[in-house]
């Protein structure tokens, strides 16, 4: 089954400094048809007009995956940890028992990033943050991992969520087949482009939520790049 999300169905707000479109219904706020998969809380479509961004706000039990698809965004912390997370470069936030940050687009174009809020496997802990380049040429034709909540992908971001991140960039033509583990569930969203996903056709920034289907098969109309989380269905 495929619940296809267009991008121009989805709910969200325009505060001027930041326009958001949510894939997943949170907090009162989305489609409330768009409901949550797995352990898929948020997925939200921002984008940061220059010079703007969230002051220093806190979070808890929830891992947080932020994808950069345009721009840079100036990541701070209550651990001390400060950076610059450009285009290419995935970072990942685990809230554990607590931590504040604040985000920022210090540049001169709009940030576009996707972020995305997963249910931890185990509410509290230390809290941590991390980030890795991924270069679109690794991620050519072809499902790179991410981030991760399974040890055995070393090269992954890790991740406490019973959830995998994976990307790709796909040129006109190119078509991936990929296997779900058993009991999981997905959601994929196009960045530009449009790729059919078994069969049904996504324009850029549209979503699919995917259950029920063992195979994967994506095919690129146009040149594009995917995000795709396999996440285990409760």
């Amino acid at each position: 089954m495929i619940d296809h999300r267009p991008y121009a169905a989805l709910g969200g707000h325009d505060l001027g400094w930041l326009n958001a479109r949510l894939h997943v219904a949170i907090d009162g706020m989305g489609r409330p048809k768009h409901g949550a998969i797995g352990p898929l809380r948020a997925w939200n479509d921002d984008t940061f007009a220059p010079h703007t961004g969230f002051g220093m706000h806190g979070h808890r039990d929830v891992e947080i995956v932020t994808y950069v698809r345009q721009g840079a965004v100036t990541h701070e912390d209550s651990l001390g940890n400060r950076s610059t997370i450009a285009a290419g470069d995935v970072q990942a936030m685990r809230a554990g028992s607590g931590i504040r940050h604040s985000e920022r687009n210090d540049g001169d174009v709009p940030l576009l990033l996707y972020q995305i809020w997963l249910r931890p496997r185990t509410p509290g802990g230390a809290p941590s943050w991390n980030t890795r380049h991924f270069p679109p040429a690794a991620r050519a034709g072809a499902l790179t991992v991410l981030a991760s909540g399974n040890a055995r992908d070393a090269d992954a971001l890790p991740i406490d969520a019973d959830a995998r991140l994976l990307g790709a960039t796909l040129r006109a033509g190119d078509v991936i087949e990929h296997a779900l583990p058993r009991g999981h569930g997905a959601y994929l969203v196009t960045t530009a482009g449009r790729v059919t996903v078994n069969g049904v056709t996504l324009a850029a920034r549209d979503g699919a939520g995917i259950a029920d289907e063992d195979v994967i098969t994506i095919a690129a109309l146009e040149d594009t790049e995917i995000v795709l989380a396999e996440l285990l269905q409760n």
